[in-house]
């Protein structure tokens, strides 16, 4: 028993004792643990986070040293538990350390947040005091970049105090469209916060300055602002940028184009310049084109795609290209000469310009065809550089190409201009060179060699290289073209004539264009267009001491137009023409019949030659002309219908030929002579006295002479041949004011 007993405790001290050898070995092992984790710490890298953080906090100012004493404070508490606390390894101390630089970061992010929202409030206050002083919200400048076209003309202009601009996305503000200091406000302040964040130049697109560049570089420059703080990176509007490389603009006009009806009062589009292209007018591959232009339907039928480009019934679209395409487009498929003018503008109003196109070019606004187009465009974007120079006011409600380029030549715009002509000019000149070498006894062309002169498809020759990337430069004279030398658009004139035996005093207006007697200089040879033209006449028919004077609408012409492509001329296109008008005709169904103002529409179809030797060689230069004959002849077969109470039944249809020459006497004086031949019928008639169909021969001649480039004298006469006409001729002295 005893002896048991005396194992039994034994064996319980030595496993007390083992126990406790145990226990007692576990301290210095944690002792060496803390230092192994001690020693990790010190070799592991300290997370660059923590490194910028540092390097931040040492260059702070008061606040800095919180945040740092903060951070010591943090570090020491760490480390203590470290130390007195037994870590089973030294995982535990790199948590910790990890919860230490979290804390760092943290209190970091917090402090540049801090510092951030406190410079840009600081430069809100600055830029604000700033821009109330200067009163830039009102700026014509910071107006016409939103849009907001105080001093436009035109029949659908918005409201003064409103953008012509809709869309949100334009806007900063809900009623920056209505406000122009509220956009200027909200613009200064994304522009204070995007400039004072830390890392501004990973700022995104929809940024402010990327978004925006034009309105930020304006402002910029009103409130003197760093251009070095504004650097961002905006990779679509860099790019868009390189792309273009604008160095230089240019507005480049398309003469007047009859065959396509959208083009025919002519067209305008900026040429954006390189360097290359700028140093070099010929290197046209690295220039680019912005046209603005009519985002049509080309399924919808003529007439109502003419209403809705007149009405705004489409969008405006602008469109960027290279330069060669759409040049191609006129001097080769249409064949319309080029001319182009370098705009005055300095390298900054390029860039600013592009700029703007980049805030606007994805806009959805109404197209006008008459206020609001290619060329009214221009003298917006040239508007917005230039707030002294107020263009779009300058002009009429009706905003046509040449009429812009006329006024920023009268404005001193224009820095150079160059003419490049159509493959069928350059046609027309070889074809002049080869008739005149005949003329001159040398070998005589034969009808084969004139019909491949002539052709398009044969003969090749153009301004334009093979591969359509450069320009030639071809010895061809300058043509009488440049819309800076044409008279104005708009005419009045006031006449005195006879009709029968009663005198007459007319007065008249036409708000466009240009008809065969006028003075050609400036248009394509032969044009031949007007509009919205109308007359009165008064006329005086005292009998008996009795003043029975009255007044008649003489005509309101809406459209008339004639192309004119001589068959024998190297241009290869239709001769026709077309109006719509009301005008006084004399009714040849019944006798005596008496004159009444009807409602009438003709549509012409058929052929026209020059005649007499064309210039070969151009007088002052030496060049070869690519111009036609000033003499030109033409048949037309013609339709017309008309209706009007005044006459029998109401309407009659009519069809025959036109016949005529148009004669160039002299630089100044014109002559015009033509006979119509139509039939006219009226329906079957129950009464013997009426004519159901009838020829009524009606001849005209007219001449017209120029005082100078804005006025001329004009003398017309007509006679009609139908037996039953009274007052059968008409003739009258007018002169002619162009304004």
């Amino acid at each position: 028993m005893s002896i048991n007993h005396n194992v039994k405790a034994s064996v319980k001290a030595a496993a007390y004792h083992s126990r406790y050898l145990t226990k007692t070995a576990r301290l210095p092992l944690a002792v060496v643990g803390v230092l192994l984790s001690a020693q990790v710490s010190a070799f592991l890298p300290t997370p660059s986070s923590v490194v910028e953080g540092d390097a931040l906090l040492a260059d702070a100012a008061s606040a800095d040293n919180m945040i740092a004493a903060a951070k010591a404070a943090s570090t020491l508490t760490s480390r203590s538990v470290a130390v007195t606390s037994v870590r089973p390894s030294a995982t535990l101390s790199l948590v910790t350390k990890a919860a230490d630089t979290t804390s760092t970061n943290s209190l970091v992010a917090d402090k540049k947040n801090k510092s951030a929202n406190l410079a840009a409030e600081q430069l809100l206050a600055t830029w604000r005091q700033q821009a109330a002083t200067q009163n830039l919200a009102q700026h014509k400048s910071w107006r016409r970049l939103l849009y907001f076209l105080d001093d436009k003309k035109g029949l659908f202009t918005k409201a003064k105090n409103q953008s012509t601009i809709n869309e949100p996305t334009f806007f900063l503000t809900a009623n920056g469209n209505k406000d122009s200091a509220a956009e200027l406000d909200a613009t200064l302040v994304a522009l204070a916060k995007q400039i004072t964040m830390p890392n501004r130049a990973a700022a995104t697109n929809d940024s402010v300055i990327c978004r925006f560049p034009a309105r930020v570089n304006w402002l910029a420059e009103q409130l003197d602002i760093d251009k070095s703080s504004l650097q961002a990176d905006c990779p679509e509007l860099k790019e868009w940028m390189a792309m273009l490389a604008p160095e230089q603009l240019s507005i480049m006009f398309a003469e007047e184009y009859l065959d396509n009806p959208i083009s025919a009062f002519a067209h305008t589009l900026l040429r954006i310049d390189s360097k290359a292209s700028a140093a070099n007018f010929t290197q046209i591959n690295h220039a680019y084109a912005l046209n603005d232009t009519v985002d049509g339907d080309p399924d919808d039928p003529f007439v109502l795609y003419a209403i809705k480009s007149i009405s705004g019934g489409y969008d405006n679209r602008i469109e960027i290209d290279p330069y060669p395409e759409k040049l191609a487009k006129y001097l080769k498929d249409d064949e319309r000469d080029t001319w182009t003018y370098r705009l005055d503008l300095t390298p900054a109003e390029v860039q600013q310009i592009i700029a703007h196109v980049w805030e606007t070019k994805d806009l959805e606004l109404p197209y006008y065809f008459t206020t609001d187009n290619c060329a009214s465009e221009i003298l917006r974007l040239i508007d917005v550089v230039r707030p002294q120079q107020s263009l779009l006011s300058q002009l009429p409600y009706v905003v046509v190409p040449s009429d812009v380029i006329k006024l920023l030549n009268d404005e001193s715009l224009l820095a150079s201009r160059r003419y490049t002509p159509a493959d069928s000019s350059v046609r027309q000149a070889q074809l002049n060179q080869a008739k005149r070498s005949a003329k001159l006894g040398y070998t005589t062309p034969s009808k084969d060699e004139i019909n491949s002169i002539k052709s398009g498809t044969v003969n090749s020759a153009s301004s334009m290289s093979a591969d359509e990337q450069t320009l030639s430069m071809l010895p061809i004279a300058t043509a009488d073209n440049d819309p800076i030398d044409r008279h104005r658009l708009q005419r009045t004139h006031i006449g005195t004539g006879q009709r029968g035996d009663n005198n007459y005093i007319e007065i008249g207006m036409r708000a466009g264009f240009h008809d065969t007697l006028d003075r050609p200089s400036g248009y394509p040879q032969f044009f031949d267009l007007e509009g919205l033209k109308a007359s009165l006449r008064v006329y005086d028919t005292e009998d008996d001491n009795v003043n029975n004077d009255r007044i008649e609408l003489q005509n309101f012409t809406l459209f008339r137009g004639r192309s004119f492509n001589p068959d024998n001329a190297a241009k290869k296109a239709q001769t026709w023409g077309a109006s719509i008008e009301a005008t006084q005709i004399n009714d040849g169904s019944q006798q005596d019949g008496a004159a009444h103002l009807v409602g009438s529409a003709t549509f012409e179809y058929g052929k026209s030659w020059v005649f007499g030797q064309s210039p070969a060689v151009d007088a002052d230069s030496g060049k070869l002309t690519g111009e036609m004959s000033q003499q030109l002849c033409y048949t037309l077969a013609t339709g017309a219908l008309q209706g009007g109470r005044g006459i029998n039944k109401g309407y009659r249809v009519g069809a025959g030929v036109n016949a005529g020459c148009r004669y160039q006497i002299n630089n100044r004086l014109r002559a015009q002579a033509e006979l119509q031949l139509p039939y006219w019928y009226h329906g079957s008639s129950d009464s013997a006295e009426v004519r159901g169909h009838y020829w009524q021969p009606i001849s005209t001649i007219g001449m017209h002479y120029d005082i100078d480039k804005n006025q001329a004298l004009r003398i017309k006469a007509s006679y009609d041949w139908q037996d039953r006409v009274e007052d059968n001729d008409d003739i009258q002295l007018s002169y002619m004011r162009y304004f």
